[in-house]
């Protein structure tokens, strides 16, 4: 019985120091302003490394485009060192419209971060998250 007793607390006192081992995750707020329409969608990709950034999103959603505003917000998003790209697409074809490789539809990235002859870079567009919400603007 009391072998019993001693396995029950251990898995207990396991159990517990899992949960309290957990990294606290967090919400990040994006609002996405100075929208030109309702058409289409805004597309936002969530990206947690300079080797994925504009090419492979960590994390992505999209939102109906609305004139003026809209927000999106990720939620469960463990601390780190992130940056954001996004575009309205108002076509809905779920890809940035580019003539000659320059971008058609309206595009933003964090931190309003300007490419200078080719797109914006991770030094410039990234941001951390630590022990709370988060929230980014970005203007296209």
């Amino acid at each position: 019985m009391k072998t019993l007793k001693f396995i029950l607390l251990l898995l207990l006192l396991l159990c517990a120091k899992t949960i309290i081992a957990q990294e606290p995750e967090h919400s990040l707020t994006v609002t996405i302003s100075n929208i030109e329409s309702n058409e289409g969608t805004i597309q936002v990709g969530l990206y947690n490394s300079k080797s994925s950034f504009l090419s492979t999103p960590y994390m992505s959603t999209g939102t109906q485009a609305k004139t003026g505003s809209v927000q999106v917000v990720f939620k469960n998003v463990p601390k780190g060192v992130y940056a954001i790209s996004l575009y309205h697409d108002k076509d809905d074809n779920k890809e940035l419209n580019t003539f000659f490789k320059i971008p058609t539809e309206p595009y933003g990235v964090s931190n309003n971060a300007k490419g200078k002859f080719g797109p914006p870079n991770w030094e410039e567009a990234k941001f951390s998250i630590l022990d709370k919400d988060t929230t980014q603007s970005i203007q296209l």
